[in-house]
């Protein structure tokens, strides 16, 4: 079968509906239940449990709880390096933005502007600057962390469509990143601005940050902001700053000249929470 015929039952399915069930299911503390559930997700995604705080599936009572399970102290080293990886996951894409236009894959663009909610002021601050597209897998650790101290300057809830976000749709589905629902979060750090976009996909019941809590559902259907110039929300390195209630994609932007990316950036690969995202 093609890629795209594997991709087209997407455009055809009730992607919110399936959505919102699967949040619902998820959120249910159904015991024994919920526990094969989990037992099963283990076996069958390979879950290395023995890096979370709590190894036993039988302590968490739903699946909610599971996916976003905390990890022991010390699993995740933090690199002394200026910038850092925020989640455990794969680089899908990464590189210099070409104007605003950001690569997704071979034959497929999207501009800043599109992505960050329309915002045209915004996205002019990113013009020719770097991005970093990461999907976590099923078997990832769901929790996003700040890859740089950071000053949080807007939160934005953009409504979108629920597409698969794996590799396989990045490469059939136009525009997906900035056509799927997303968070759009606004720090200024250090050396300048940065953002972090959480995108939401088919089953992800929800995403959440740690200064808001569940942004969504409820689902809008309309671009919602939230300003925080006259609050001192200010996060450090390496700390929580938002959670995947099930699995999905963060993609970052910087300005130009603020990354300088490893080598092994520029390649697909599994990478984890903490290792250096800059070459200094």
């Amino acid at each position: 079968m093609s890629e795209k015929l594997a991709v087209m039952p997407q455009y055809l399915m009730p992607k919110q509906l399936l959505t919102v069930l699967a949040g619902k299911l998820a959120s249910k503390e159904a015991g024994a239940t919920t526990t094969r559930a989990i037992r099963w997700f283990i076996n069958r995604y390979q879950v290395n449990m023995s890096e979370a705080l709590h190894e036993d599936p039988a302590h968490y009572r739903s699946f909610n709880e599971f996916f976003t399970r905390p990890l022991k102290d010390g699993a995740r080293p933090i690199s002394n390096n200026r910038w850092v990886c925020p989640v455990d996951g794969a680089i899908s894409q990464c590189g210099p933005i070409e104007g605003e236009h950001i690569f997704q894959a071979k034959g497929h663009h999207y501009t800043a502007t599109t992505l960050l909610g329309d915002d045209a002021k915004l996205a002019e601050q990113f013009r020719d600057g770097s991005f970093a597209t990461l999907y976590l897998s099923p078997r990832d650790y769901h929790r996003i962390h700040m890859p740089a101290k950071g000053k949080l300057k807007l939160m934005r809830y953009v409504p979108g469509a629920l597409f698969s976000v794996n590799p396989l749709t990045a490469r059939q589905v136009p525009g997906l990143f900035a056509r799927n629902e997303r968070v759009v979060c606004v720090f200024e750090g250090e050396t300048g601005p940065f953002v972090m976009v959480l995108v939401g996909a088919t089953i992800v019941g929800s995403m959440a940050t740690v200064w808001h809590g569940v942004v969504n559902p409820p689902r809008p259907g309309k671009i919602i902001d939230w300003h925080y110039d006259e609050q001192n929300v200010v996060l450090d390195k390496g700390v929580e700053m938002g959670r995947f209630l099930l699995g999905s994609t963060v993609v970052m932007l910087a300005p130009k000249g603020q990354w300088q990316l490893p080598d092994y950036w520029q390649n697909a690969r599994a990478i984890r929470l903490g290792e250096a995202m800059s070459a200094d």
